[in-house]
């Protein structure tokens, strides 16, 4: 995913431990990958001016510093953490989309190609949060599979590495969590289109 990636645990230890300066150096390690994953979310936009990657990474800077609660154990968890935190800003943002203009001429575009049938920025996606926070009740480990590859950009391999599992358990668990997502959020369809 990215370099340093043991380096990334160290710093995460220390800064739980308290010291703060570390947040500084843990950063620059993590931010070209989480501005790539935004900058994606942002080209997908209709109207891309609204919210440019660098506001949502920096949106997310700022969540994840006021979280001083959250003990992450590892770059894994702190992966998972930060995808969750992407989620909600991009929920925010299509609620605030929702209510200027309650899709009028929106344009579809997909979340990502695991899930090519959610829009970013629309009703759809304010659907999907609440079929995740019900699969979440279910089963919690594939929401966090789909927060990686979907909301943070994830390959099947790197989430399998970050959740310590294989690339077929991975690949396996996401084609049931589409699955059942697809089901959640259109009952009356008989399958998952392809596109």
């Amino acid at each position: 995913m990215e370099p340093g990636s043991g380096e990334i645990t160290v710093l995460l230890v220390r800064w739980q431990s308290g010291d703060d300066a570390v947040f500084e150096q843990l950063i620059p390690l993590v931010y070209p990958h989480l501005r790539q994953v935004a900058g994606a979310y942002i080209r997908r936009e209709r109207n891309p001016d609204l919210l440019q990657p660098t506001v949502l990474v920096h949106e997310l800077y700022l969540k994840l510093v006021d979280q001083k609660k959250v003990q992450y154990h590892d770059r894994q968890h702190f992966y998972a953490f930060s995808a969750r935190v992407m989620r909600r800003i991009l929920i925010d943002h299509a609620r605030g989309n929702q209510a200027a203009i309650r899709g009028g001429g929106n344009t579809r575009v997909p979340l990502s190609d695991d899930l090519p049938w959610v829009s970013i920025g629309g009703e759809e996606m304010l659907e999907l949060n609440r079929a995740l926070d019900e699969l979440n009740a279910l089963d919690p480990r594939k929401v966090q599979l789909v927060e990686l590859r979907c909301f943070l950009g994830c390959t099947a391999e790197e989430t399998a590495a970050l959740t310590q599992t294989s690339k077929a358990t991975v690949d396996r668990d996401m084609k049931f969590a589409k699955s059942w997502l697809y089901r959640r959020l259109y009952p009356q369809s008989a399958s998952i289109p392809t596109d």
